[in-house]
């Protein structure tokens, strides 16, 4: 009876202890990860008026028709009109603003601050540009967030407080 060596394979001990080092560095990272997964405060409203915005302007596009991102700045929202029916369902259409105050809020590139307005609306046209907005919003702690619509691709950029400087004065 011949005996098949089995000098090349790895011991059950040797592989139950790659995934005890798999299991320690994956418990190590999962704190991040949800982090990044889970949003909140400025962080989940910033992001809500970003995804909000790329909506409006994708839905202007694809239908080809004028969509307009409405905001109400007293009520700390926004919502999307127009721009057609055309099943776009899975879009972004609303976001509310948590975790921080509307600080201030630009339209066209004009000097007057729109933040205490009722409502506030910005148009975004079927070939992918926009009416240029500035919105600026401060947390509890006094940190200031802000998004901009480039003008010409209506897309939106998120302002860091230096950015936002250089925009509002």
């Amino acid at each position: 009876m011949r005996h098949a060596s089995f000098a090349g394979a790895f011991t059950l001990i040797e592989i139950m202890v790659v995934v005890a080092i798999m299991g320690i560095i994956l418990a190590a990272g999962l704190p991040s990860l949800y982090g990044f997964m889970h949003k909140s405060g400025i962080r989940k409203t910033m992001s809500d008026v970003v995804e909000t915005c790329k909506s409006a302007r994708q839905k202007a596009i694809m239908s080809g028709a004028i969509a307009t991102l409405v905001i109400h700045p007293r009520e700390g929202t926004l919502e999307i009109e127009g721009g057609g029916q055309n099943g776009y369902g899975g879009w972004a259409q609303s976001a509310k603003i948590e975790g921080a105050k509307l600080e201030a809020l630009k339209i066209n590139n004009g000097h007057e601050d729109c933040s205490q307005y009722d409502q506030v609306r910005v148009r975004f046209f079927p070939n992918g540009t926009s009416e240029e907005m500035i919105m600026v919003l401060a947390t509890d702690d006094g940190k200031l967030e802000g998004v901009s619509l480039e003008l010409v691709t209506g897309l939106p950029i998120v302002l860091n407080e230096a950015g936002i400087r250089a925009l509002v004065h």
